[in-house]
Formats: structure tokens, C-alpha cells, sequence
């Protein structure tokens, strides 16, 4: 029997030239169908930055550089046995061409929004990450 324990991911706030963030749209538990930035867990003995700038590449296509540490979050759901901590950055593209790695999989679509104009139905570490760069702004 798997020992339940909080596990550890990570996201990254990417924006574009005219200031959009990325969003992707979730296929699967946990929060299938939100809209979150794109990320996902960190691998045992991987580095929180290496492995943000990894689960891009692997979701989306794109290679980003870390530029800050933007918050952390926390979803806490005992009646779904889930406890994540999100360590979440903001990055800025560097390379790759965005496409959907996850089609059918992870990731029903990707869209760039304005900080204005956000999708309804936010993942909660990703409504966290808003805020964050809300606050900062």
C-alpha cells in the first residue's frame, strides 16, 4: 500500500510578447477540466528548475529559461487523497515552437490568454499563481 505523502510539483507562468500567459487545459485528474499553467511533478533526485523546465518541453514543446520563483501553493483534497505542493516560476521562451506533446493525453488544448481575460474555471495552484503575479504587478 502507497504511504500517502504530499507530493511535489512545479508550473511555470510563461508569457508572451503581448504579455499572454499560457494556459493549457487539463484532461485528467487531479482538476480534469481547469485551466492551469503548464507543469507537472518533479522526478526524484531532479532539481525544482530543472524539472519545471523539463515538464514544458515534454507538455508543450517550448524551452524556457527560469526567470523567478514566482509562489508556491498548496491543494489539499483528503477525500481524493490528494495533497500537492506547487513550486511555481515565471520563464520566458527561449526555443521550441508550442504544440500540444499531450494531444489525447494530459492536455485537451492550449490557449494564451490576457491577464484580463482569463478562462472561468482555474486549476486551484493556478488560480495561486495569478494572484501572485496580480499582486506583484
Amino acid at each position: 500500500m502507497e504511504t500517502a505523502v504530499p507530493r511535489l510539483g512545479v508550473g511555470a507562468v510563461i508569457r508572451n510578447d503581448q504579455g499572454e500567459i499560457l494556459m493549457v487545459l487539463r484532461n485528467r485528474e487531479p482538476e480534469k477540466d481547469t485551466w492551469s499553467i503548464p507543469g507537472g511533478k518533479i522526478d526524484l533526485y531532479e532539481t525544482m528548475e530543472h524539472g519545471v523546465v523539463r515538464e514544458i518541453k515534454e507538455e508543450v514543446n517550448l524551452d524556457i529559461e527560469v526567470t523567478g520563483l514566482l509562489c508556491t501553493a498548496e491543494t489539499i483534497r483528503p477525500e481524493k487523497m490528494e495533497h500537492w505542493v506547487s513550486v511555481i516560476y515565471e520563464a520566458v521562451v527561449v526555443g521550441g515552437e508550442l504544440r500540444n506533446m499531450e494531444e489525447g493525453g494530459a492536455i485537451g488544448a492550449m490557449e494564451w490568454f490576457p491577464l484580463n481575460r482569463l478562462p472561468d474555471k482555474l486549476a486551484s495552484f493556478t488560480a495561486a499563481a495569478i494572484e501572485a503575479l496580480q499582486r506583484k504587478e
